[in-house]
């Protein structure tokens, strides 16, 4: 006899096929809701990658700024030692000046002048003194000029108020103090040297060379030590004065 199944199994189908949708959706459902999990993990690595890379620039921004400021501050101390190395190269390169300037002021100061103060600032020097004359301070000035140490005197002022009967007359100059060894710009460095030598007449042979030495090398007489010229000898002081 043949089995007949009388059971709904239209119905248990279609009750088996909404479990397995609904199985399905489940895990899609997972399955995207695991996806979203991953992307906002990845998201939120990336942002604090990000920021860690911004923090390690900023403290590196730090870092280098203390390091511009130091930098700085060394470039100050480089600066101010180059100011201290010019002023003693300055000093070491004219520490005999001021003895020379001192015995050329007592080699050019004449009779019936006299000297009461003096005041440098960098080349120029300030004179203050008394003297006798008009005539006396001319002949001091000129005196100035023809020394090798001093250039440019400058008359700034001559008043007759002095105290002293046999001084009355009180000046103030000012003259530039120079180096007579320090050699302008351009300046040959021997005269002999500089000049052309001269045509020899037909027929005569060059000199030798060991015969021509001494007049190459004969050396000038120190600039140190100007001889006084014959034009700044002053007469000598009116009866009763002081020198």
């Amino acid at each position: 006899m043949a089995k007949i199944n009388l059971l709904p199994w239209r119905a248990e189908r279609r009750k088996q096929r909404q479990q397995e949708f609904l199985t399905m959706l489940g895990v899609a459902g997972a399955i995207g809701v695991l996806i979203s999990v991953l992307i906002v993990m990845y998201y939120v690595g990336q942002i604090k990658g990000q920021e860690n890379r911004n923090t390690y620039l900023t403290e590196q921004i730090s870092l280098l700024d203390k390091q511009i400021a130091e930098i700085a501050e060394l470039d100050k101390k480089k600066a101010g030692l180059l100011r201290r190395k010019q002023v003693i190269e300055e000093l070491q390169a004219s520490r005999s000046q001021m003895v020379h300037l001192f015995d050329e002021l007592a080699r050019t100061i004449g009779d019936g002048t006299q000297i009461t103060s003096l005041a440098q600032n960098g080349n120029d020097l300030t004179l203050l003194g008394r003297a006798q004359s008009n005539a006396r301070v001319s002949s001091y000035m000129r005196n100035l000029e023809a020394s090798g140490w001093m250039e440019n005197p400058d008359l700034d002022i001559i008043e007759l108020r002095g105290s002293d009967p046999a001084l009355p007359n009180e000046f103030s100059l000012k003259v530039k103090l120079k180096n007579p060894e320090d050699k302008p710009p351009g300046a040959p460095a021997d005269a002999a040297a500089a000049a052309p030598a001269a045509p020899l007449p037909e027929g005569a042979a060059p000199a030798p060379a060991a015969a021509a030495a001494p007049a190459t090398v004969a050396t000038p007489a120190p600039a140190t030590v100007p001889a006084q010229p014959a034009t700044i000898s002053t007469p000598a002081p009116a009866a009763g004065g002081k020198p």
